[in-house]
């Protein structure tokens, strides 16, 4: 059982008359990588019998440009083409095996799965699709880890993106791939399974560019570097074992986990400090903003103690306050506080505190020393400030 190819002068003369059909692919879309061939009957002729899918000696194979097509026998191929052009399915002669740029690249792969047997008459067309199978979507299920030479840090991230592959051994790949009763295949449907593999090299190849020194931020701009990683981690299982390769691997999106985004920021934040214009902005805003809570703070002087001011005497506090301020403190200190009961203390702002406050809850004024107490010489008796003589011996003072 071979294949002949046909004369293309062949196809308006009197022999289109004996052609029992012609098989043609089925629809192949850009994301199918397998279909089987349908027959067309030819109009020619008397004779449109046949089921569909089953071949018959004599039969026509139409091959498309960047198609391979396969001649099976109950599962196991008898002949192949990679070369585009009609063929003639001929039960006499040998298989041709049309190599076309594949060359000599399919013996091995052919001697594996080459029917060995006397063919059947359940001969089948199928057809795989060599072009570049491209828009594969990948995600990250788990952030992959990613050592950062910039940030001095183990960096956690997960990536979102596409990948194509092209179909290098089309007979390994039907082989391995390829279930034996598919008669149309998706890359979407045979994706999962591969899909661990391909996150797995994914996660070494991304290491790869990690001990080149590339900065992380820089992931999504590598896909060729990336594509090159991945075919090479992937040579053995994919290429090898099952026929097709990682042509190219974009990256659309980086997310960096909670924890890694920190760090990030934190060195992000570092790097512009040693800036000193920029160190020095910050460090005034700082201040400025430090003032303005201070301000609001009831407390007073308390929240200037919080910015490492407490050294400054009360005194220097009270002037960064304007007088309108005292006043409104008192004013809001008198209409809203209860009046204070036993021994009181009156500010210079007008609030009475009582006499266990040390400042002024209204504007932060320490509480005024109380004056000396006077003591006789003679007698040892208190004596008023204002007194001439003492009240208890008489002693002129």
């Amino acid at each position: 059982m071979g294949l002949i190819r046909a004369a293309a002068s062949a196809f308006g003369g009197a022999m289109a008359d004996q052609w029992l059909e012609v098989i043609e692919p089925d629809e192949m879309d850009q994301d199918v990588v397998f279909t089987q061939g349908v027959l067309v009957s030819n109009k020619r002729s008397s004779n449109t019998k046949g089921t569909s899918g089953i071949v018959t000696d004599g039969s026509i194979v139409h091959v498309y440009e960047n198609q391979f097509m396969l001649l099976v026998d109950g599962g196991k191929v008898v002949d192949y083409s990679a070369d585009p052009g009609y063929f003639t399915i001929d039960n006499k002669s040998a298989p041709s095996m049309f190599n076309g740029n594949f060359k000599d690249s399919l013996k091995e792969a052919w001697g594996r799965i080459r029917f060995g047997g006397v063919p059947s008459n359940k001969l089948q067309v199928f057809y795989i699709n060599l072009q570049e199978i491209k828009g594969i979507k990948f995600g990250t299920r788990n952030p992959i880890n990613y050592y950062d030479n910039f940030y001095q840090a183990e960096l956690f991230v997960r990536a979102h993106g596409t990948y194509s592959i092209r179909i290098e051994n089309p007979l390994k790949f039907y082989s391995e791939v390829i279930s034996k009763s598919a008669s149309r295949v998706k890359i979407s449907e045979i994706n999962d399974q591969y899909l661990d593999e391909f996150l797995d090299a994914l996660q070494s190849s991304i290491n790869g560019l990690s001990i080149e020194g590339e900065r992380i931020s820089f992931l999504a701009s590598k896909s060729r570097e990336l594509s090159k990683y991945m075919a090479n981690t992937l040579d053995d299982d994919w290429t090898q074992n099952r026929g097709f390769e990682v042509v190219s691997v974009g990256i659309a999106s980086i997310s960096y986990d909670e924890t890694s985004q920190k760090l990030i920021n934190m060195r992000n934040e570092g790097a512009m400090l040693s800036d000193p214009t920029i160190r020095e902005g910050f460090v005034q805003g700082s201040i400025a903003r430090g003032f303005e809570k201070a301000g609001e703070n009831t407390g007073g002087q308390g929240g200037f103690i919080g910015m490492n001011l407490a050294n400054n005497s009360a005194s220097s506090f009270a002037g960064s306050f304007s007088e309108s301020n005292r006043q409104q403190a008192a004013q809001n200190t008198q209409s809203s506080a209860p009046a204070p009961t036993g021994a009181t203390w009156t500010c210079s702002c007008g609030s009475v505190n009582p006499d266990s406050a040390k400042f002024c809850p209204s504007c932060g004024l320490p509480r005024p020393a109380a004056a000396a107490k006077l003591f006789c010489a003679e007698c040892g008796s208190e004596i008023a400030p204002d007194a001439k003589f003492c009240p208890n011996c008489g002693n002129k003072l």
